[in-house]
């Protein structure tokens, strides 16, 4: 008998069938998607299917994601700014009847003849549990003939290389991970990524060292270096800005700040 585990990851990819099969339905016209996270919160699928009812649609889709716990919302015929105005109105309508909800969005709109696979409806949901609460994030698909810039993440903590991970791949960045100084060291010479965002407590090579052996490896261009550690202490912060560090963050950490710095770094 399958386990609990086993049928929740396969009720999560039912819905990211359904929300694709729904999507190509729609035909030739514009599609909007919307995923919804309240974390800690029982998740309000009925008060997000009673706006929509009020609010005149009536040919909307809903659906409740076991896996990211986050409700897949389709929108039929609504462009890019219609689905941002509508994800506004859910917005603060759970912030007023339910306090401390905390709603995550993301969102899209979809033009005709442009459809999500399902691995990017399932990254979709996934990203809305990282969005940060005071923004809406609107998620798009890249159409560049330019690779996408590579990040490396070099952290001990499993949780923080996932949530970082996924952070960046909805920014549109090719990530890589390693959990220690010798592996990252070993991946920059493979990928050669274009920034490196490093803690400094590290297995093996740490702090300075580790930021060292970087600038000594032979490679045409070396990556940007950001540093995003539990170290405060100043003697550390300046010694790794001598070292050639070209940006520094403490944890706890804004990930929207983040996004901010990276992109001030590679452009």
């Amino acid at each position: 008998m399958p386990n609990t585990a086993t049928l929740q990851r396969e009720a999560a990819v039912n819905v990211y069938r359904n929300v694709e099969q729904g999507l190509k339905e729609t035909g030739a016209e514009a599609c909007g998607l919307m995923f919804i996270h309240c974390a800690g919160q029982v998740q309000p699928e009925q008060q997000v299917r009673t706006h929509l009812e009020q609010a005149g649609y009536t040919s909307f889709q809903v659906w409740q994601d076991s896996h990211t716990q986050a409700i897949a919302v389709l929108l039929p015929g609504l462009t890019l700014d219609e689905v941002h105005y509508e994800g506004l109105r859910i917005k603060h309508e759970l912030q007023e009847s339910a306090p401390g909800a905390d709603p995550q969005i993301t969102l899209a709109s979809f033009p005709p003849g442009e459809r999500p696979s399902k691995a990017t409806i399932q990254h979709m949901a996934e990203s809305s549990k990282l969005v940060d609460s005071s923004e809406i994030h609107i998620y798009t698909l890249e159409h560049t003939a330019d690779d996408p810039e590579r990040i490396l993440i070099v952290d001990n903590d499993p949780t923080v290389r996932e949530f970082l991970q996924l952070r960046l791949k909805m920014q549109g960045y090719e990530t890589y991970e390693a959990v220690d100084g010798l592996a990252a060291l070993d991946l920059i010479e493979k990928v050669t990524p274009d920034l490196v965002l490093t803690e400094l407590n590290l297995y093996g090579i740490d702090g300075l060292p580790f930021i060292h052996h970087i600038h000594k490896l032979e490679m045409q261009q070396p990556p940007r270096i950001v540093v995003l550690t539990e170290q405060r202490v100043e003697q550390t912060i300046s010694q790794c800005f001598r070292s050639g560090v070209d940006d520094y963050m403490t944890k706890p950490f804004s990930p929207v700040e983040l996004d901010a710095r990276i992109r001030r770094c590679l452009h």
